[in-house]
């Protein structure tokens, strides 16, 4: 998947594209607008970018994982090497590379829920002077359908950037979540 940013300062254009996207076959999940008039948002019904999303939470957590396990593993390499396990037992080694993996992975968490997320950092100015930016998370194949027929016809959105998209499996289970709660009676 990849991952288009637009900017307008229109909110009911983004209503209409949003409709027009969603009618072309793409899903709620795969089409976010970033503001911060969230009562726009609210009144145009338009997707908002979730609060956690905002935020770099996933990947500090991620990176501070990585860190905190092998900070573990180096506690249990030291509990090999100095011979400690055969006075005192493995239990205390465990228990304290466990205690050291969850907390670094938590402190990474806190770490990241105070910074902004990554792939919108770039797009803050642009929020505070009261813009808007779509993004839309597109399949390949998908991707001229929507700037032939949705984007050209709406010549106030300007185009902001392409990337990839971190969050492909993430949409794929919101879809099948939908689909699940329609199904059921």
């Amino acid at each position: 998947m990849r991952r288009y940013y637009f900017i307008s300062d229109d909110l009911d254009d983004l209503s209409q594209i949003e409709k027009e996207l969603e009618a072309r076959g793409m899903t709620t999940p795969q089409i976010h607008v970033l503001s911060m008039d969230d009562a726009g948002l609210q009144k145009h019904h338009l997707n908002d970018v979730a609060p956690l999303m905002r935020r770099d939470v996933f990947r500090t957590t991620a990176k501070a994982f990585v860190f905190g396990f092998l900070c573990a593993v180096l506690v249990m390499a030291f509990a090999i090497f100095s011979g400690a396990t055969q006075s005192i037992g493995w239990a205390p080694f465990v228990l304290l590379a466990i205690v050291v993996m969850g907390f670094i992975t938590w402190e990474g968490g806190m770490w990241g829920i105070q910074e902004p997320n990554i792939h919108f950092k770039r797009f803050e100015d642009v929020i505070k002077s009261g813009k808007h930016v779509l993004f839309v998370e597109v399949t390949k194949g998908r991707e001229e359908m929507m700037m032939k027929e949705v984007v050209s016809h709406h010549p106030s959105l300007q185009a902001a950037g392409l990337e990839a998209s971190p969050s492909g499996l993430l949409i794929d289970a919101e879809n099948s979540a939908s689909r699940f709660v329609k199904w059921a009676p």
